[in-house]
C-alpha cells in the first residue's frame, strides 16, 4: 500500500473513532425527498423482461441459502431458457481510485423481432452501498433499494450515480472522508468496467447430464418493451 493510501486509511480510521460517540445527525437537506422520489421512479419503471427475470431469480434464491450461489444461479437460469452469463469485471488503479474486481450476472433477451436487451442481475446489490455511521436520510434512501437488482445499463447507471451522490453527502454530514472504495468511479467500475470477462458456464452443464436431458430449456424473450441497450461507457 502506498504512502498516500496509508494516510487516507489512517485518516478514515481516525475520523471514525473521533465521531464514534457522537449522536447520528438528522439531515434537513431539502432535496432528500426529491432523491427518494427519483430513486423510486428509476427502480419502479420495470419492463416486462425485468419483472420476468426478477421473478425467476427470486424463485431460485429461495431454494439456495448459502452465499456461494452466483454460478449456481447462472446454471438455473440457463435451464429456465435464459441466455445467462457470469460477468467478472476488473480495473487498474487510477488517480483517486484503487484497483478492484467484481462479479454479477447478465442476461441477453430477444423479442420476436430479434431486438436484443441486456439485463444486469446483481444478487448482492444493496450491500454494496453500506456506509459506516450513515445519516438517517441515507439509511432511508438505501432501505428503498431492492436486495436483487435487475435492469439495463442505463437504469443501473442512474441508480449508482444517485446513491454515490447521497453517500458523499452522508459522509460529509458525518465529517468523514470518502473511502476510495465508495467513490463514484470505483462504484461504477464494478458493473461498467471496460475490462469485463463473460463466462456462460457451459462446461458446468456436463456435471448434470441426466437433468440436462430431462429439462429442455425454452427460448426466452421480452414482450412489448421495445427498449434497446443504451451504452453509457
Amino acid at each position: 500500500m502506498g504512502t498516500l493510501e496509508e494516510e487516507k486509511l489512517f485518516q478514515m480510521v481516525h475520523d471514525f473513532i473521533e465521531y464514534a460517540e457522537s449522536p447520528p445527525p438528522i439531515s434537513t437537506s431539502p432535496n432528500h425527498h426529491a432523491k427518494c422520489y427519483l430513486l423510486q421512479e428509476i427502480l419502479g419503471s420495470s419492463t416486462d423482461a425485468e419483472a420476468e427475470v426478477s421473478e425467476s431469480v427470486l424463485k431460485h434464491m429461495r431454494n439456495k441459502m448459502d452465499s456461494k450461489k452466483t454460478k449456481w444461479l447462472v446454471m438455473m437460469l440457463k435451464k429456465d431458457g435464459y441466455n445467462a452469463s457470469l460477468c467478472q469485471t476488473s480495473w487498474p488503479t487510477t488517480l483517486g481510485c484503487p484497483s478492484g474486481d467484481y462479479e454479477y450476472l447478465d442476461i441477453v433477451m430477444e423479442d420476436e423481432n430479434g431486438t436484443s436487451q441486456r439485463l444486469i442481475v446483481d444478487i448482492d446489490f444493496k450491500s454494496q452501498f453500506e456506509l459506516a455511521r450513515p445519516t438517517t436520510t441515507y439509511k432511508d434512501l438505501t432501505a428503498r433499494l431492492p436486495p436483487v437488482f435487475v435492469g439495463d445499463e442505463q437504469k443501473l447507471n442512474r441508480t449508482v450515480s444517485l446513491l454515490c451522490s447521497a453517500a458523499k453527502q452522508s459522509l460529509g454530514e458525518r465529517g468523514l472522508h470518502i473511502p476510495p472504495w465508495r467513490t463514484s468511479t470505483y462504484m461504477h467500475s464494478k458493473w461498467l468496467s471496460h475490462c469485463c470477462h463473460k463466462d456462460n458456464l457451459n462446461r458446468e452443464a456436463k456435471l448434470d447430464p441426466i437433468r440436462e436431458i430431462l429439462v429442455k430449456p425454452k427460448r426466452r424473450g421480452f414482450r412489448g418493451s421495445g427498449l434497446l441497450v443504451e451504452s453509457i461507457l
